[in-house]
Formats: structure tokens, sequence, C-alpha cells
């Protein structure tokens, strides 16, 4: 559960550093509902959770826009469409979803080959 894999890695350093954090703080939330840990340890968690997906989002989509990515507003509305599960996530935990594996490996992997030829690192 929650486990890094290289077929998530996009190749942009920042990005995949941020994306391996993700998976860091799910492992920590995973572990903390398997010790049992009560709900004030799980809802920060989850808070952590959100900030930094909302950090994370910000920075994705300043890329975007600073290297004039073309497809940028399907990728927000893909952002957007995750935060709201991201909100349901944190209100309805289940431990089985992987909403962020699937959104790396699903649509960030669409913007590389764009970001690879601006050299963005």
């Amino acid at each position: 559960m929650f486990e890094w894999k290289t077929e998530y890695v996009v190749g942009i350093c920042s990005i995949d550093s941020q994306h391996r954090r993700f998976f860091a703080i799910g492992r920590e939330l995973y572990a903390a509902m398997s010790a049992g840990q009560g709900k004030s340890v799980l809802a920060r968690i989850l808070d952590r959770l959100v900030q930094y997906a909302a950090v994370h989002f910000a920075y994705e989509e300043h890329l975007m826009r600073w290297h004039k990515y073309p497809d940028f507003a399907t990728h927000k509305a893909e952002h957007d469409a995750l935060v709201k599960q991201v909100l349901a996530f944190q209100a309805e935990f289940n431990g089985g979803r992987t909403t962020m594996a699937e959104h790396i490996m699903g649509t960030d992997i669409a913007y590389v080959p764009f970001m690879n030829a601006k050299k963005v690192a």
C-alpha cells in the first residue's frame, strides 16, 4: 500500500520528488491506521496530505503556465477533480484508494514529453 514504483517516475526531478512525498504521507497515514492511532493523529496526517496536494498542484500548474503547456486547462481540471477526491478522502478515508498513483500514471505522464523538451528538471 502506498509503495512508490519506478514506473511512476516521470523524469522531472522536482515533480518526482513531490510525487514521492505524496506516497510517504500515504504510507504514514496507512501506518497510523494500522497501528490503531486515534482520529486526531489521522486528521493531522490527512490535513498534511490536503495541504501538500495544494502545494504540489500549484507547482505543477506554475510550470505548465510558465512553459505554456498546451493542455494546461485539461490538466488543471484534473487537479481540481483530484482536490475534491482528496477532500472526500479526508472525510471518509478508504485505505484501498490509490488516487494519486492513478493521477501520476494517467495524466502527469502526459505532460512529461513537453516539459522534457523545455529542459524542465
